[in-house]
């Protein structure tokens, strides 16, 4: 009796959690739909609630060193407390609401190099550990983020890498405790004066706010800065620009401006 008391402290034998996503793929302003199933073990248990929880990698500057964490940023309680009897099963349908600024993690088709991103399943059970399950979520841009990148792309720029972190955007409207960091090879014209540029998009329910940062490419005698520009983009009249001449003579006049070739 006390062995068996032991091991249902320690989990053994609780209660499984297993969450089923409809669909894993969405958008920043979108939602995530499925049910979590909750078996019960071989006793029965008092869960005090199921909550969710959507995560993503973060770099943490400190001094003079850096280190990523999982950080949740979103947390969705599902149930209050319920009693789960032994081999039972409880199915908690759920619609999971994506925040606006969640970074980005897929870019026609393809994944962008070192972003992470999972809905986290927290299971709580009284006098015991907590049960957990993470599943992969795919975040693709919005319309407007499409059109941002897609102009960046036919200016010859390259996708290198993209990160989250932690900290704010100076000048813009920002909720979250981080940003994330799309970074570009920059093509061949460029390429004498700049070493990358890095985008950053920080959506609204209304508009999408850029903030755009070049590093200057240093010399023999000179060493290498950022320039930065920002503008916001209206969801309804995005289409009625031409943004890839729009951002070419924006990199051109920084480019004048600021000396970089």
């Amino acid at each position: 009796m006390v062995f068996k008391r032991m091991m249902q402290a320690m989990g053994v034998g609780g209660p499984s959690v297993e969450t089923v996503l409809a669909n894993p793929n969405c958008r920043p302003g979108g939602y995530l739909e499925g049910q979590v199933h909750v078996i019960g073990g071989d006793h029965s248990v008092d869960i005090e609630y199921v909550a969710l929880g959507l995560m993503t990698r973060v770099e943490v500057e400190s001094g003079d060193s850096e280190y990523n964490t999982d950080q949740e940023f979103h947390r969705q309680r599902l149930t209050g407390s319920f009693k789960l009897d032994a081999g039972a099963r409880h199915d908690v349908p759920f619609r999971f609401d994506v925040p606006w600024e969640t970074p980005i993690t897929e870019v026609y088709g393809q994944h962008l190099h070192g972003m992470t991103m999972g809905l986290r399943t927290e299971l709580e059970v009284a006098r015991a550990v907590d049960k957990s399950d993470l599943d992969a979520v795919a975040v693709h841009p919005l319309p407007a983020q499409e059109r941002i990148l897609d102009a960046f792309l036919r200016l010859g720029f390259r996708f290198s890498r993209a990160d989250v972190e932690r900290g704010r955007v100076y000048g813009v409207q920002q909720t979250l405790p981080f940003y994330q960091e799309i970074e570009f090879y920059p093509p061949a014209q460029y390429a004498s004066g700049i070493n990358q540029l890095e985008v950053t998009f920080i959506p609204t329910p209304h508009n999408l706010q850029v903030v755009l940062e070049i590093d200057k490419r240093g010399g023999l005698f000179t060493e290498g800065h950022d320039a930065f520009g920002r503008f916001d983009v209206d969801y309804h009249t995005v289409d009625q620009t031409d943004w890839t001449a729009q951002l070419n003579g924006w990199l051109q006049q920084s480019a004048q401006r600021r000396g970089f070739f």
